[in-house]
């Protein structure tokens, strides 16, 4: 398995999702090598046949069938590349012969004495495959699963090496991060990727149309597998008492980006400060529109009622969601949303995006298009004004949730992991 981030080290729903994927896949017996990018050396443990570059990453859970390598690398989550210049497409990672394109006695200057991380994405995800492929040489497995586009040049080079199937799960598309102005390098690897791959993960049918529709792969190679919750933390999330509070809350708990629609919670925001004075909204998370937004909040005139905490992890997030009497998710294009099903989780109402994967399948929860500030802000009142609506919300939301679990998104990729090996081979268990 090749992602990005895992936790505790996560920017955003990737890591979690990566998390409580593999977690379930390690209940279920099922035997992983995760290879993960980090953005600085960090100490791990030397593991067989390791290089300068790569290691055995000692994590603090407890996995029984999970192995896990990190490699130095400067790709990070949610970024884009530095120049434009250095675009490549998918096919650049392979040679004609479908070999990798990298000469492993010819190696360059080992990337982790490197003093700064400053090369361009192509050389880093170029980087990533090859020590990629080294691992894979030293390890024994059926199949590769590479999260997202980051990794799909790595997993077709360690496909073209090994011979393997490949999956790709696709959890956000360029078109979701970006809109209608996407970088092209992006898209092309993508579109190798997903073409590359034997069977490709959609998180929700929202996702599998833009894949189908927008990278023109075929319908049939293209599987839904929805994400799910963690259940085993602690029941009542126990946080330190907090003071107790006069005004409503409203939380906006994301990245803060142009796909999570930061400026229409801000606008919706306004319009519900006119009609109500006891209201706070929380504006939890970093991203690119963070100083913008600031300043948006100030040129409305509600930054006096919006606060923004930058980006917040562990029992922080619980104090953000306890503290919430509303959660909205305004979100432009969301491949699916585990937020929501957190807030719900904490006993939280939710306000969702139609433009979003858990609008297929929440049904207990405010729907609203994203653009609809208006609606958005009369639907945010209701909640507020209407204490039965809200108990109702919060009661049949919070049963609805236990139907999102991890156990069976593990399950249903084992499905397809048989299906992709052919003749319903079983994964070593």
């Amino acid at each position: 398995m090749l992602g990005w981030e895992f936790p505790p080290f996560i920017s955003g729903g990737l890591g979690t999702a990566c998390y409580g994927l593999t977690k379930a896949m390690d209940k279920l017996g099922m035997h992983m090598v995760f290879v993960l990018p980090k953005s600085a050396p960090i100490r791990v443990g030397a593991s067989k046949n390791a290089s300068s570059n790569e290691g055995q990453l000692h994590q603090p859970y407890h996995f029984k069938n999970v192995e896990f390598y990190t490699i130095a690398s400067s790709l990070r989550p949610y970024t884009q590349p530095e120049s434009a210049t250095h675009s490549r497409s998918f096919s650049h990672f392979l040679k004609p012969e479908g070999q990798a394109c990298f000469d492993e006695a010819n190696q360059p200057q080992s990337f982790e004495d490197s003093d700064n991380y400053d090369e361009d994405m192509y050389t880093a995800a170029h980087r990533y495959a090859e020590q990629a492929v080294k691992i894979a040489r030293n390890e024994d497995f059926d199949i590769i699963h590479a999260h997202d586009w980051m990794t799909y040049p790595a997993a077709g080079a360690v496909a073209a090496a090994t011979g393997k199937r490949l999956v790709a799960q696709i959890h956000s598309t360029e078109f979701d991060r970006s809109g209608e102005g996407v970088n092209q390098m992006i898209y092309d690897i993508e579109r190798g990727g997903m073409h590359a791959a034997d069977k490709v993960i959609a998180v929700s049918n929202y996702t599998r149309n833009v894949i189908v529709d927008r990278y023109s792969v075929p319908s049939e190679k293209v599987e839904v597998v929805y994400n799910g919750v963690e259940y085993d933390e602690a029941a009542d999330f126990p946080v330190q008492s907090l003071p107790a509070k006069t005004d409503k809350v409203v939380l906006f708990l994301g990245r803060i980006t142009m796909q999570k629609g930061p400026e229409y919670f801000l606008y919706a925001a306004k319009r519900v400060i006119e009609k109500l004075d006891n209201v706070k909204f929380i504006m939890a998370g970093a991203g690119d529109m963070l100083h913008r937004s600031i300043e948006l909040a100030a040129r409305l005139g509600i930054g006096h009622k919006v606060i923004f905490t930058r980006f917040l992890r562990g029992t922080d997030v619980h104090k953000a969601y306890k503290m919430a009497d509303l959660y909205v998710m305004p979100s432009v294009s969301e491949p699916f949303g585990i937020a929501p099903l957190e807030a719900l989780r904490h006993n939280v109402p939710v306000l969702i995006s139609k433009q979003s994967g858990i609008s297929e399948v929440l049904s207990n929860a405010l729907k609203v298009d994203f653009w609809d500030v208006n609606q958005m802000a009369n639907k945010i009142i209701a909640v507020l004004k209407r204490e039965p609506l809200k108990k109702a919300l919060c009661e049949n939301g919070s049963r609805e949730v236990y139907k999102f679990r991890w156990e069976d998104s593990a399950a249903r990729i084992n499905e397809i992991y048989e299906r992709t090996l052919g003749d319903f081979k079983t994964i070593r268990v």
